[in-house]
């Protein structure tokens, strides 16, 4: 059968289902997850046939948001706060996980940019992070202790700053993607430049070992949870920009929904990593290497697993969930 066929011949049931999901008319779950078995085998069809062809990645998309209505209205013993974490978040993460190689490719061309702009602009440091903290660095360097700068103040007061500060961070990255993302990704450019000029500082400093087993103690969910808050943010300003065929108000309405979900989800690692900015971190010259070093990758390892792979198993249990139904 030829693609414009299969569309046509198909294109009013998959329109239905989609007003069916997005507009919450179903009433019976069990028709829904006979839909979208019927959608599974349609999506099933085009990849055998059509392996290039657009019409997948809009039967991917639909097959997503049904995933997450069959999970809603499943009856389970788990309460709502539970839900949320364990499977709404992941597929909505498995939905859009376009967004956050997004926002992904977008911070490490400006962590790029600013390491490079660093090695050949002499001045270009003290213009990203401003003198004091500089000249204030160079001396902690030169006492031994390139780091010292996370003793300034006391543990609790130093928590409770740090917090706010990347949860406000995070808040204007999603919310300024109203700006049809753009201002997303000028966070996100500011942010990158940021740390790209900050790491190459140290290197050229010879202390970058040192740098990092104490700044990414706290730096690998902190950075982590920005370009997730990047991604939650370029997801707003798409759903502005491409409303396809919804109406834009509508379009940006689910675009601000699921955007918020990913915004929250951060929240408690953005928690973590000040908790560890302000209590462990400041111990990272005294700590060993393998310490801080396992710090750095359980942390990593944690906030990546959820967002990246988890998404991926929920996604293929729910599938396999439906397929039984």
């Amino acid at each position: 059968m030829r693609e414009v066929a299969f569309i046509k011949q198909n294109k009013e049931k998959w329109l239905n289902f989609e007003k069916t999901i997005y507009n919450n008319q179903f009433k019976n779950p069990d028709t829904l997850s006979s839909l979208y078995i019927q959608l599974m085998n349609d999506l099933a069809y085009a990849q055998t046939y059509y392996p290039k062809s657009k019409t997948i990645s809009y039967l991917n998309q639909l097959a997503s948001a049904a995933f997450q209505r069959i999970y809603r209205t499943k009856r389970e013993k788990t309460n709502r706060f539970i839900s949320f974490w364990k499977t709404e978040v992941p597929l909505i993460m498995y939905q859009f996980r376009r967004y956050v190689l997004y926002a992904f490719l977008i911070f490490g061309t400006f962590v790029t940019i600013g390491a490079v702009s660093a090695a050949y602009d002499d001045s270009f440091v003290r213009l990203i992070l401003g003198d004091n903290y500089v000249n204030t660095t160079l001396e902690n360097i030169e006492k031994g202790d390139p780091v010292a700068i996370y003793k300034s103040s006391g543990n609790f007061g130093m928590f409770i700053g740090i917090t706010l500060n990347n949860l406000y961070v995070g808040i204007k990255s999603f919310l300024f993607g109203v700006f049809g993302g753009l201002g997303t990704g000028y966070v996100l450019m500011v942010n990158g430049i940021m740390l790209g000029s900050f790491q190459y500082f140290f290197h050229e400093q010879g202390v970058l070992w040192e740098s990092v087993r104490g700044i990414w103690i706290h730096g690998s969910m902190e950075i982590f949870a920005i370009v997730i808050e990047g991604a939650a943010g370029l997801l707003l300003g798409a759903s502005i920009l491409f409303p396809k065929t919804y109406s834009r108000m509508a379009s940006f309405k689910m675009g601000l929904k699921n955007g918020i979900k990913i915004l929250i989800s951060t929240f408690p690692f953005t928690l973590a990593a000040g908790f560890l900015e302000g209590f462990v971190t400041r111990y990272s010259n005294i700590m060993s290497n393998w310490l801080s070093v396992g710090i750095i990758l359980i942390t990593l390892s944690i906030i990546s697993y959820y967002y990246l792979i988890y998404p991926h198993i929920v996604h293929k249990k729910l599938k396999a969930h439906v397929s039984t139904l």
